[in-house]
């Protein structure tokens, strides 16, 4: 009998039935990078790859016990927070992370998956992430529209985008957010080079660190249509780092697992794409024959 060896990371995040976001869509990413993974459900959905029919969330303090037995257990090298249905789970988990601050913890709070909530409700829940959550995290992931919202920023498009994107990511990082990952952000000037191949329609996703911008990487727009693109690369940059890869080199590892991923992505009913998590193993297989 052995110890456990592989690094333990522990997701608070919601539980999808497809498997295609949430806690087992991390966990599986978890397995393919060499790591352990455990959860903390969050809320249960009720739905496909198509779409979310109804939601369930799990009270704050059932959130938190998950959490706190485990981790009377067992040491974490990582921990990530995915979607987040309401105040008060925010509240309990921030509390929990606060004891482990030498742990990586990567936070991707937004679903595109989950029912938009009320506006003083969804203003109340940004407010606690902002003041709760930020502070903690190592590295933030998210979109430019989310950037705007959770920085409190209004914009009226075109208007000096770029500018405000700087400022927004400055803000939150004054929060005491470590890095910011930025994805969908415009190419730029790499927009017609991908490593050594001039393609055409392609975004970028950026790394912000306080001494500026730290890395641009662009990558070309797959068609999908996708479910859990985002989670896959918030879980596999959450499993390099608790691997001990630091932000800016596990950012550019998990690009390349993630595209990897899509590219391979399957079909498994009439709904969107689902990352393929564990397509190296597809490879490798095919190799040995």
């Amino acid at each position: 009998m052995q110890n456990q060896t592989s690094p333990l990371i522990l997701s608070f995040g919601v539980a999808d039935p497809a498997g295609a976001t949430g806690v087992q869509a991390d966990l599986a990413a978890f397995a393919a990078l060499s790591c352990t993974g455990l959860a903390a459900t969050t809320a249960l959905l009720i739905g496909d790859t198509a779409r979310i029919e109804d939601t369930q969330e799990i009270d704050p303090d059932w959130v938190a016990d998950q959490a706190r037995v485990v981790l009377e257990d067992m040491t974490m090298a990582a921990f990530k927070v995915g979607a987040l249905t309401n105040v008060e789970q925010v509240a309990a988990i921030a509390e929990i992370l606060s004891d482990y601050p030498d742990a990586p913890l990567i936070l991707d709070p937004f679903s595109s998956r989950l029912p938009d909530l009320p506006d003083d409700e969804a203003e109340e829940l940004l407010t606690a992430v902002r003041q709760l959550l930020v502070p903690q995290a190592t590295l933030l992931m998210l979109s430019v529209v989310e950037l705007g919202r959770l920085a409190e920023t209004w914009r009226d498009a075109g208007d000096g985008l770029d500018n405000m994107l700087q400022s927004d990511v400055e803000y939150l990082i004054a929060l005491g957010c470590e890095y910011v990952l930025v994805t969908g952000t415009q190419a730029g000037a790499m927009q017609a080079k991908v490593g050594s191949r001039t393609v055409p329609n392609t975004l970028a996703n950026t790394l912000y660190h306080s001494d500026g911008m730290v890395s641009h990487d662009a990558w070309q727009h797959l068609p999908g249509p996708f479910i859990g693109a985002g989670g896959t690369l918030s879980a596999a940059i959450t499993a390099f780092m608790a691997r001990g890869v630091d932000a800016p080199e596990a950012v550019k590892a998990a690009q390349e697992y993630t595209v990897g991923a899509l590219a391979h992505a399957q079909r498994y009913g009439m709904g969107k794409f689902v990352p393929n998590r564990f397509f190296h193993l597809l490879t490798t297989a095919a190799d040995m024959q």
